[in-house]
């Protein structure tokens, strides 16, 4: 089997302060249950303070594990603008490649189901105090100060 991604786009008039993307390694799309680098699903949310929207699904093939770098490429592609992917376990070149990518890798336990996740980071967007969280709401903020300022250079604003 090749991979296959569905991905979802849509316009929201009104945008919520805090939009963050993350992502679930899962075989079921409802449980954590996959090593990243043997992942054959994925599963994409954007989650505000009020909410989960599935915004993204991916599989792909099933391949060998060992010495087969390759195989991320395409994963860490694919969860391009999340902050963070929920894993079984993960390995460190993984880990690398994610974190160069500004991608939280977020190892679990046991099997834990996505909703629960999802609505402890939307309770932790409200609360504050999960670093990988607060960092991202700080970039976001940080970029659309940075986009507010470009839009009125474009115009030709002055002070």
């Amino acid at each position: 089997m090749s991979s296959r991604r569905l991905q979802l786009v849509w316009s929201i008039r009104q945008e919520p302060e805090a939009v963050i993307k993350v992502a679930f390694a899962s075989t079921d799309r409802s449980r954590v249950n996959q090593h990243f680098g043997a992942a054959e699903g994925f599963v994409i949310y954007e989650v505000t303070p009020d909410r989960a929207t599935l915004v993204g699904v991916g599989e792909f093939a099933e391949e060998a594990m060992d010495g087969n770098e390759d195989k991320l490429t395409a994963k860490v592609d694919f969860l391009e603008g999340c902050a963070a992917v929920y894993v079984m376990a993960i390995g460190a070149s993984a880990i690398k490649k994610l974190m160069a990518k500004g991608i939280q890798p977020i190892r679990v336990d046991e099997i834990d189901a996505v909703d629960e996740l999802l609505g402890q980071i939307s309770k932790a967007m409200n609360d504050g105090g999960v670093v990988w969280i607060d960092r991202a709401i700080s970039a976001q903020a940080k970029a659309r100060e940075e986009d507010r300022f470009a839009s009125m250079e474009e115009e030709g604003w002055e002070g």
